[in-house]
C-alpha cells in the first residue's frame, strides 16, 4: 500500500471504527443521561417511557449501525486471522472481539431479554414499580459495558489504520 492508497481492508476498518464510534456514542447518552431521567420519573412514567424507547429502537438506522459495524467486525476478524503477521492483525481482531462481545452480545444476552420482560408489565401494575429499580440498575451497569467496548473498539480500529499507514511506507509497496 501506498501513501493515499486504501485497501479494502482499510476501508472495512474505517467503517469499523466509525460505526462503533456511533453505537458508543448512543450507548453512552443512555449511560451518562437517559437513564439517570428515567430513574427520576416515578415508576409508572418510567416503565412507560422505557417501553417506548424500546419499540423506537428498533428502526433502521439504529439496527443498521449495530448490526452493520458488527458484520464489519466479523469481516475483519476473519481477515486479521488470515493475516496474523501483519502489524495491524492484532488491534483489528481485538477490536471485532471487543464489539461483538461488548455491544453485540451484552446486548443479545442481557438487555433485549429484560426488555421483553419490560413490555409485558402493565406500567401502573404494582408488579411493573417493584420491578423498575432492579430493572433501571441491572440495565445501566450492564450499559456501561455496551458504551465502553465499542468506544475501545474504535480506539483499536483507528491505531489498526494508523498503524497500517505508519508501516506502508516501510514495506517497500
Amino acid at each position: 500500500m501506498t501513501n493515499g492508497e486504501m485497501t479494502w481492508v482499510s476501508f472495512v476498518t474505517l467503517a469499523g471504527a466509525l460505526g462503533s464510534g456511533v453505537i458508543a456514542g448512543v450507548f453512552f447518552a443512555f449511560s451518562t443521561f437517559v437513564m439517570p431521567a428515567l430513574s427520576r420519573l416515578p415508576p409508572e412514567q418510567g416503565v412507560a417511557a422505557m417501553q417506548s424507547i424500546n419499540v423506537a429502537a428498533i428502526n433502521r438506522w439504529f439496527m443498521g449501525a449495530l448490526f452493520g459495524t458488527a458484520a464489519a467486525c466479523v469481516v475483519l476478524a476473519v481477515s486479521s486471522l488470515r493475516t496474523w503477521g501483519d502489524p495491524a492483525a492484532l488491534l483489528r481482531l481485538g477490536g471485532s472481539v471487543l464489539y461483538l462481545v461488548g455491544a453485540v452480545l451484552v446486548t443479545i444476552v442481557y438487555h433485549v431479554p429484560r426488555n421483553d420482560a419490560l413490555a409485558s408489565l402493565s406500567p401502573a401494575s404494582a408488579e411493573a414499580a417493584t420491578q423498575w429499580l432492579p430493572y433501571l440498575a441491572g440495565w445501566t451497569r450492564w450499559n456501561h459495558v455496551r458504551a465502553a467496548a465499542p468506544f475501545v473498539a474504535a480506539v483499536a480500529f483507528t491505531l489498526a489504520i494508523w498503524t497500517e499507514r505508519a508501516l506502508a511506507p516501510s514495506r517497500g509497496h
